[in-house]
């Protein structure tokens, strides 16, 4: 059995979570856990999700520049992950996630939220990794 990927839209503030089942057919979003202190710090609390749904592989979405190159944010969230890696010993990618935040964007406002929930980062930092984990697992079955 391949078993859960992990998804992570890494923020300064927030990281938004998403999770597949164990048969890494589905993405769905698990919300949002607070950035440690410094952002790049696995919290405990991100920890003790980790532990809870104990995922085979974590995949840490790169916010990269349009035209492909790699700045301060993508530098960060790849340190993020090499450290949650070493704190988890499970196996940590770095992904290029750019677009899925316009993508989940998109899902929010197609879903004819009220505009409070619509406005809701948190919710939109959960749909992008969710985003980013969709992609990551077409491509995983496509390889497959």
């Amino acid at each position: 059995m391949p078993g859960r990927v992990m998804a992570l839209d890494y923020g300064r503030r927030r990281i938004g979570v998403a999770a597949s089942d164990p048969l890494r057919i589905l993405a769905q979003p698990r919300g949002v856990v607070r950035a440690g202190s410094p952002p790049v710090e696995p919290t405990a609390e991100l920890l003790g999700l980790v532990r809870e749904l104990e995922p085979a592989v974590i995949v840490v979405g790169l916010p990269m520049h349009m035209d492909g190159s790699e700045g301060e944010m993508a530098r960060e969230a790849r340190e993020f992950g090499r450290r949650l890696g070493a704190a988890t010993g499970v196996e940590t990618i770095a992904r290029d996630e750019r677009l899925t935040t316009v993508e989940a964007e998109r899902t929010i406002r197609a879903l004819g939220l009220p505009k409070r929930k619509r406005e809701d980062r948190g919710l939109r930092d959960a749909l992008a990794a969710a985003v980013l984990l969709d992609d990551y697992l077409r491509e995983d079955q496509n390889e497959a």
